[in-house]
């Protein structure tokens, strides 16, 4: 071999040679070779929760506790006991998570942004107005939960309001979930959508207190177990 052919040689190894130190020196730092660009952004191990998981979630509570007005429903068809505390306490998760915090959430900073872009200005009209009428609805169940049940009227009353509630907010939150919070992140951008997490988790604590989604969820277990409907289990098909 000649000079020139020995001189080729020796750099194509000693490049080769840097390539691998490159490749290994990368796996073995952490993380440096776990980053994927189709994975920026998104939620992992230990991220902030985005604005769109937050409001879903939260519609998780909302479901829990429609389904404890269901059982309550059945209940007072069946004229069997409903513990007044348990039906007050769901209807106080509604007003409390849902309505006063959930709800305005969606008023004060989601639907006039699809207001001002003309996206789903429809729907945003309809969901507004469900707000206040789900407002209405609580405020009475919260007052006839308070009465006598002993009258067959006073308990259809009762179980019609509860029927009306489910009735709008089973398609209201699925609507949302489906249309409305897919459309937010493309509607506002990536850095307001992770401005709206901060703002999100802001109020959470100013009106729920520390941990006030965890707090909910607590509570809607508790109120599940007193009307012997928290074991998941019981519900399968067999």
């Amino acid at each position: 071999m000649n000079n020139d052919g020995l001189l080729r040689r020796t750099l194509v190894l000693a490049t080769s040679s840097i390539g691998m130190s490159a490749v290994l020196g990368a796996c073995a730092r952490p993380g440096a070779a776990a980053r994927d660009p189709k994975q920026e952004g998104s939620a992992g191990e230990g991220d902030e929760v985005t604005p769109g998981e937050d409001l879903m979630r939260e519609h998780g509570v909302l479901r829990r506790v429609m389904f404890l007005y269901d059982e309550a429903i059945r209940r007072l068809d069946g004229h069997e006991e409903v513990p007044e505390d348990v039906l007050l306490s769901a209807a106080g998760v509604v007003r409390r998570v849902i309505e006063d915090y959930h709800e305005k959430l969606e008023e004060d900073f989601l639907f006039p942004r699809f207001e001002r872009a003309g996206k789903h200005a429809e729907l945003v009209v309809v969901l507004r107005r469900q707000h206040q009428a789900g407002r209405l609805v609580t405020a009475d169940v919260l007052t006839l939960a308070r009465e006598p049940l002993r009258e067959q009227a006073a308990r259809r009353r009762l179980a019609d309001r509860l029927r009306a509630f489910n009735r709008m907010y089973r398609p209201h939150a699925a609507r949302e979930d489906t249309v409305l919070f897919p459309a937010l992140r493309a509607l506002v951008g990536g850095k307001a959508y992770a401005e709206l997490g901060e703002q999100f988790e802001d109020k959470e604590h100013r009106m729920l207190g520390e941990g006030g989604f965890e707090k909910a969820v607590a509570e809607v277990t508790e109120l599940e177990a007193a009307l012997g409907i928290a074991d998941l289990a019981s519900f399968t098909p067999t």
